[in-house]
């Protein structure tokens, strides 16, 4: 059965059908598969651009479905759709593809250790016999990108851990075969890291059906059944059994955004990926662990997800100003976007858990932002990083006074990193921490020091790198070439433009986080605090204070 168009299924089947068509690539013409790839990934765009539009945001909260039994036996089904979080978060993921394609343009042609820190062992080029060439390297580009579209897009719960889990392969080998001189070590711990998560999130997964079994009489794991039943009444999950699944999701989430303690693979991970490869594994990868708080573990357990709000917000809390914090001290490059990355998924977890529309809308849009940001911040470091061969803070200087576009580029993202009024990650910061404010006050004061380390680490980092005296190895340096101005100019383009005029993105968001937030809310979102001692009429707030605004005067008291 479906509903609509299968926009989903369409989009994820083409960058599939882009690396079969590499894969028949025979060896003469294997430097086609970079073409191929980015044909796949713009056309993947283009559809997703479509679905956009046709989204109706007063419609079905699910839409474009398609649901197909897929293993009989237990209840598995091929179920997809989007509501407007994951249509989003599928937006996202088909416009950065391509950039991460061109960025990629020279990653498998060229030694993978290229932008390495001078002094530290260089990756062999890969070589024709080795399989590590142009075929393999956009064949797990496009692998991933289709993944990351299904995990968005699943409405059955066991296809959605099946995609999950699948993710880890292409990465892995993106990271572990073309990654810098430490590829195999932050490979392997990256996919340990998620394996330990995946395999709590399938007891949990497991465990679930299983409740479904003995209520229901029969077992299932659509979504849309259980959240319903849950949300119902009909299906019941015990209070310590909810906390106990929750859990097991929570993790394996936690570990995937990754959330403070469970971060400590994504510096090496995202330090020795290739320079696409990371703004995939963060700009995208990542957000799969924040979009399975709002999409599994808030509507499957209300209960568990109400209960331990405060203690995973102290973890949010904890992570924005650890994260930034120790990015302030970090010499290489990549190592610092990372850390402010785990900082940034602080700010995400909190307006998630604070169970407001504004702060549920602003973490949804934050995810968006927070990959173009992140996507441009590692694009034009990773640019500078090449030109130079070292990744080192201090390896650099007046990159500004050599190649301005260059200089001008890392600035602008720089700026969208600390969350400047006017750019993109300004509105979701703003919107998490209003949201936050109005039932935590205390944990959005704190976090808003974050905000303040962001532009310590940020500025110094820029003062270090394209200000200041021009270093001897960066006086040669060249200006944004035409690849690298078609890489770079979409996202600054973005990055502005939902700074400036957020709106359409947020109509389709808001919907849907209200519904989700409806089964820990049923009463909606709380007002603002007002002080005790306040009281309005009509003609406005009178204070038992020894001023006595004139419109209260008119009633003859202060009321």
């Amino acid at each position: 059965m479906h509903s609509g168009f299968p926009w989903v299924t369409v989009i994820a089947v083409i960058p599939l059908i882009g690396a079969v068509a590499i894969m028949a690539l025979p060896k003469a013409r294997e430097a086609q598969a970079k073409v191929i790839a980015l044909v796949a990934s713009l056309v993947a765009m283009v559809g997703s651009i479509i679905m956009a539009f046709a989204y109706n945001t007063n419609g079905d909260r699910y839409q474009f479905t398609q649901d197909y039994t897929w293993i009989k036996a237990f209840g598995a089904h091929y179920a997809v759709g989007v509501d407007g979080i994951g249509l989003a978060l599928i937006l996202m993921t088909t416009v950065l593809a391509p950039i991460c394609i061109l960025a990629s343009w020279h990653d498998a042609d060229a030694p993978a250790g290229s932008d390495v820190p001078s002094g530290a062992e260089s990756a062999p080029a890969p070589s024709a016999g080795s399989g590590r060439g142009p075929r393999l390297f956009f064949i797990l580009l496009l692998a991933t990108e289709t993944l990351v579209v299904g995990v968005f897009g699943a409405l059955d719960v066991f296809l959605f851990y099946v995609l999950f889990e699948a993710m880890l392969i292409p990465m892995y080998f993106l990271i572990g075969s073309f990654g810098g001189a430490r590829r195999s070590y932050a490979a392997v711990k990256f996919l340990l890291y998620s394996l330990a998560g995946g395999l709590l999130m399938l007891v949990a997964v497991i465990a679930l059906y299983i409740v479904s079994v003995h209520q229901l009489g029969t077992g299932t794991f659509d979504y849309r059944v259980l959240s319903s039943d849950i949300a119902s009444g009909k299906l019941t999950i015990s209070h310590s059994e909810q906390v106990a699944l929750f859990l097991g999701f929570f993790i394996a989430f936690a570990i995937k955004a990754p959330l403070w303690p469970f971060h400590t693979w994504l510096p090496d991970a995202a330090a020795e990926a290739p320079t696409g490869t990371a703004v995939l594994l963060v700009g995208v990868l990542d957000k799969v662990g924040t979009f399975g708080f709002l999409r599994l573990c808030i509507p499957l357990f209300p209960y568990a997800a109400k209960t331990l709000a405060p203690w995973i917000l102290v973890l949010c809390v904890i992570g924005i100003l650890y994260g930034a914090l120790v990015a302030i001290g970090q010499k290489d490059l990549k190592r610092l976007v990372a850390y402010s990355s785990v900082s940034h998924f602080g700010f995400i977890a909190l307006g998630v858990f604070a169970f407001t529309t504004q702060g549920g809308s602003g973490a949804t849009l934050y995810m968006v932002n927070h990959g173009f940001s992140t996507g441009a911040l590692f694009l034009v470091l990773g640019f500078m990083a090449t030109r130079r061969g070292s990744r080192k803070v201090d390896d650099f200087g007046g990159v500004a006074s050599v190649a301005p576009w260059l200089g001008a580029m890392t600035l602008i993202a720089g700026l969208s990193a600390l969350a400047l009024p006017g750019l993109s990650t300004f509105v979701s910061e703003f919107l998490v921490l209003v949201g936050t404010f109005t039932v935590h006050r205390w944990f959005a004061v704190v976090a808003t020091f974050g905000i303040i380390l962001a532009a310590v680490y940020v500025l110094w980092m820029i003062q270090r790198t394209i200000h200041g005296p021009v270093a001897p190895a960066v006086a040669g340096f060249k200006d944004l070439s035409l690849r690298e101005t078609w890489i770079i100019a979409p996202v600054m383009a973005v990055i502005v433009a939902l700074g400036v005029y957020p709106k359409p993105i947020l109509d389709i968001i808001n919907p849907s986080v209200e519904q989700t937030n409806s089964v820990v809310r049923p009463e909606g979102d709380p007002k603002p605090p007002v002080p005790e001692n306040s009281a309005t009429n009509s003609a406005g707030p009178c204070y038992d204070a020894a001023y006595v605004p004139p419109s209260c005067v008119r009633t003859g008291s202060a009321q």
